[in-house]
């Protein structure tokens, strides 16, 4: 059955551009279109939100956990529901659980409840992002080096087995442990490869984006970075056009003139996208836990190793949004598009995420005017209500 509604009063971003006086149809979980606020369609059901900000839905390509659970200790559909629920407390609509570097068989795990969450239609799920195990021991950052290897043809076989059914792969990998004919392969077959955990030249890192890789991961951090006689693989992600970056906001893991300055100096059309790098300890009073058996401090917004590494990020995607506006004096507008298109555009899928188009999921968030959230919607239904329990 056809299910129709409209939302009225509120502000609308559909993700690109503001519409005053506008009220967003709904069609059967999609939207149907932005029209004049008094037209005439008595005969949908009306939401008044009115005083309130409609926003394109926030899109997460980097989440390591959420509400408690972490995806490398629990690789189980479970696990997903659970971390998709806590984010979108916080505005998330779409993410994709991340698995950073561990055991073969845990990797084979997280593709299996990757595929289990896809089938049984999980509000938020995306799709994955495997982050390693084929990255540089040099620029390991907190991953295990122990569990570091190059990819070999088992792996590169096993992602391509998923990707067509996940819908959605990112793959982190380091040029030490990967091949440019590996990423070929992984890229023509529809998988996002990202460069991360690497001291790859500036050279190299060009290359590899020509033979097929798309965006850099959490640019700045565990990578070769911008130098006057080798730019390294910052260089290569600022001033090639195709590369996307992803960056985490939250203030510990990049200064906010960096910031500023890459997102001054990014060469398009790819853009740079918010992540958040989050672990288990979103939407939770947890002072510490733990990954590939190594211990995780929370201290004062930081998540770190006992030697001060810093392991993941603990920061949702509405502070995120805030802390770029805020602290970087970014209009609003730009802001949400971090948030939400930019990281379509890398996914390939703005024809459906990110943006409040004709025919795409209507996914989105209201928002006070102090950017405080109201309530978050995926597929056209409210997901998290701020004023009553999670029901997802």
């Amino acid at each position: 059955m056809t299910v129709k509604s409209r939302i009225t009063g509120a502000r609308i971003f559909d993700g690109m551009q503001w519409h005053d006086d506008a009220a967003l149809v709904i069609e059967s979980g999609h939207v149907r279109s932005i029209i004049r606020e008094d037209a005439g369609l008595d005969s949908l059901g009306t939401i008044d939100a009115r005083g309130l900000l409609l926003v394109a839905g926030f899109i997460d390509l980097q989440v390591n956990g959420g509400g408690g659970a972490l995806f490398n200790e629990q690789p189980t559909l479970e696990s997903i529901r659970q971390i998709c629920a806590a984010h979108a407390r916080y505005g998330t609509t779409a993410l994709l659980p991340t698995l950073i570097t561990d055991t073969r068989e845990t990797k084979t795990a997280a593709i299996k409840a990757g595929l289990e969450a896809k089938a049984a239609g999980i509000p938020g799920f995306l799709g994955l992002h495997l982050e390693g195990p084929h990255l540089s021991l040099a620029r390991k950052g907190a991953h295990d080096p122990a569990l570091i290897r190059p990819m070999e043809k088992l792996d590169l076989d096993e992602m391509l087995a998923c990707v067509t059914q996940l819908g959605c792969l990112m793959v982190t990998v380091a040029p030490e442990n990967a091949t440019m004919e590996q990423v070929k392969a992984l890229a023509d077959a529809g998988v996002v490869v990202s460069l991360g955990h690497t001291d790859a030249s500036f050279e190299t890192s060009s290359t590899f984006a020509k033979a097929g890789a798309r965006a850099v991961t959490h640019l700045f951090n565990a990578m070769s970075g911008l130098g006057h006689r080798e730019p390294g693989v910052v260089g290569a992600a600022l001033a090639t056009g195709s590369l996307h970056a992803g960056m985490i906001a939250d203030g510990f893991h990049i200064d906010p003139a960096a910031m500023g300055i890459a997102l001054r100096a990014k060469q398009g059309p790819a853009h740079i996208f918010l992540v958040t790098d989050a672990m288990s300890t979103i939407g939770t009073d947890m002072e510490r836990f733990f990954l590939n058996s190594r211990e995780i401090l929370r201290k004062d917004g930081r998540l770190t190793l006992a030697d001060g590494t810093l392991a993941g990020a603990d920061i949702d995607m509405l502070s995120s949004v805030r802390f770029v506006h805020e602290k970087l004096g970014l209009p609003i507008e730009e802001a949400f598009r971090m948030a939400s298109a930019y990281p379509a555009d890398t996914m390939g899928i703005a024809s459906r995420k990110g943006r409040l188009i004709h025919g795409a999921d209507a996914d989105f968030v209201l928002l006070t005017p102090e950017l405080e959230l109201n309530s978050t919607w995926i597929g056209g239904r409210k997901v998290f209500d701020a004023g009553a329990p999670f029901v997802v």
